[in-house]
C-alpha cells in the first residue's frame, strides 16, 4: 500500500466513526508520512523510528478553549513504514485493521482520552 492507499483506508475509518465522534473529527488534518522526523523522535525519547507508528498534534478537545484558540489545528500522522513493519511482525492481522486501529487510537487523543484511558479498553498488542 503506498501513502495513497493508507489516506484512503484512514479515510474509510473516520467516515465510519459513530456521528458525534465524526464530527468532532472533521477539523482534523490527516497525513500520512513515511517515518517519523528526528524532532519528533527526541521530543517523545523514541530511539527507534519504527515504535511510533502514529501521532496527535494539538490540543484535545477537552481542553480547547474559545478564548484562546491554537494557532494551528490538530492533526493525526500516520507513519506508513512504522505501520507496515509492525503489520509485518504480527503476522497475524489484516493490514486495513491495523491502520483503522491506529487511526482511532489517534483520535481518541483528539477526544481527550490518554493512553491510560485507551488501553482499559483497548489490549491491541496482547
Amino acid at each position: 500500500m503506498d501513502q495513497d492507499d493508507f489516506l484512503r483506508v484512514a479515510e474509510a475509518a473516520i467516515h465510519a466513526f459513530p456521528e458525534p465522534f465524526r464530527k468532532g473529527a472533521a477539523t482534523v488534518l490527516l497525513r500520512v508520512e513515511e517515518y517519523p522526523d528526528a524532532e519528533t523522535l527526541r521530543e517523545m525519547e523514541i530511539d527507534d523510528p519504527l515504535d511510533l507508528t502514529g501521532l496527535y498534534s494539538g490540543i484535545p478537545m477537552t481542553e480547547k478553549s474559545f478564548d484562546n484558540p491554537a494557532p494551528w489545528p490538530d492533526m493525526v500522522t500516520l507513519y506508513r513504514q512504522p505501520i507496515l513493519a509492525e503489520w509485518r511482525d504480527r503476522g497475524d492481522v489484516d493490514l486495513a485493521d491495523l491502520i483503522t486501529h491506529v487511526v482511532v487510537h489517534e483520535f481518541a487523543h483528539h477526544f481527550g482520552w490518554s493512553d491510560d484511558d485507551i488501553a482499559t479498553i483497548d489490549r491491541w498488542w496482547e
